[in-house]
């Protein structure tokens, strides 16, 4: 199980100093993340600012994190335009990509039909795997636990949710209703116990950009049937999901500060998301400082 890899993230997406995106190093990011144990790359996503990246660049991106590393990469082709979004799965389905990772249209609010029609129209216009991705806080309405069930019986190549839906007992329905093969990643960090809990068999996460060594125990752990283990390193976790965003500084503004103070040269975030409030950078080295100190 977890085709996609146990612990995957979702990229940050390297800019200039100019604010031009910096393909190199993206690369260079990836990876690193492989080397720390990520088993799987999101790239493109939310937390990739993908509302701020031309069509271009997102084919850009796909074609050379592909190429970069051997784990799988999962690119996120979808806004809330269908029709566009058919047509940048389609490209991008020709650049080597593992997978698709198909986010709720969001603003538009679409009632459960329009979000089923979507949904099926991005798993046409692609033969890869496809990764629905449900996250009510961002996009302004939940997609149905019906509808998700439906979908993942449905169509043959809607293989997985990325679920920050915040609701287990919803999540627990779609896994009991779905086939086995079918695969449910928990996409918020907070959740990430519980949903393995209910049986999710990943994580997409954003903290694993610096805390994948951690992740990676915490779910051999739960392979082992260590819950006490698990317990343990989920609760040293919990400083660096509580880091990943808040209203003052949502993700990933906090995570680019965060790979900026380790060294890795990925920019500031493009507007709308705004500049680091004054001291993000101090917060994340002792973010990251204390992580360390509990690993030994």
């Amino acid at each position: 199980m977890a085709r996609f890899g146990r612990v995957a993230t979702a990229m940050v997406t390297p800019f200039d100093v100019d604010g031009e995106l910096d393909v190199d190093a993206a690369v260079a990011l990836a990876k690193f993340l492989v080397m720390e144990g990520n088993e799987g790359l999101v790239v493109v996503g939310t937390t990739g600012e993908s509302a701020t990246l031309s069509i271009d660049e997102k084919l850009t991106l796909f074609e050379a994190v592909s190429a970069a590393v051997t784990v799988p990469v999962v690119g996120g082709t979808t806004g809330s335009n269908t029709r566009q979004d058919m047509g940048l799965t389609a490209e991008a389905s020709k650049l080597g990509l593992a997978g698709i990772l198909a986010v709720a249209p969001y603003y538009n609010r679409p009632s459960q039909t329009g979000f089923e029609l979507h949904f099926r129209a991005i798993a046409s216009a692609t033969d890869l795997p496809v990764m629905l991705y449900d996250i009510p806080k961002r996009t302004g309405r939940k997609v149905s636990t019906e509808t998700l069930i439906r979908l993942a019986n449905d169509v043959d190549n809607i293989v997985a949710l990325k679920d920050a839906a915040g609701d287990p007992s919803e999540t627990a329905k779609v896994i009991a209703r779905t086939a086995d093969d079918f695969e449910v990643y928990s996409g918020d960090s907070p959740m990430n116990l519980p949903l393995l809990a209910v049986g999710a068999v990943g994580l997409v996460g954003v903290c694993t950009h610096w805390a994948a060594p951690d992740h990676v125990q915490m779910l051999n752990a739960w392979a082992a049937g260590d819950i006490a283990a698990t317990q343990r390193h989920n609760q040293r976790l919990i400083e660096s999901y509580v880091f990943e965003g808040n209203d003052d500084a949502p993700n990933p503004v906090q995570p680019k500060v965060m790979m900026q103070t380790l060294g890795h040269e990925v920019g500031a975030c493009r507007l709308p998301m705004g500049p680091a409030p004054e001291g993000t950078d101090a917060a994340a080295r002792s973010v990251y400082e204390r992580l360390v100190a509990s690993r030994a």
